[in-house]
């Protein structure tokens, strides 16, 4: 990839006001930040948190991309966002 296209991604990126959400924690990090909360550490539980964050109502009008964790890419709730 070139410059001009690295430019031309990063301002469609962030065309409108619009930002990045960084979903990336890895499971043990996700899982240090639940057992502070008392959540229990299964990926029921972290798959749970991350479709409460995507499905929050107009999250596409604020966000115009998420980066996520590799496991997180194989989550169908990630392609039913329009995120």
């Amino acid at each position: 990839m070139n410059v001009q296209d690295l430019m031309a991604t990063a301002k469609m990126l962030f065309a409108n006001n619009k930002g990045l959400l960084a979903m990336d924690e890895s499971n043990p990090t996700c899982n240090k930040q639940f057992a502070k909360l008392s959540i229990p550490q299964i990926e029921e539980a972290r798959s749970t948190y991350q479709e409460l964050i995507i499905t929050t109502p107009s999250l596409n009008k604020y966000i115009s991309s998420v980066i996520l964790y590799d496991a997180a890419i194989r989550q169908t709730a990630m392609e039913e966002t329009g995120v």
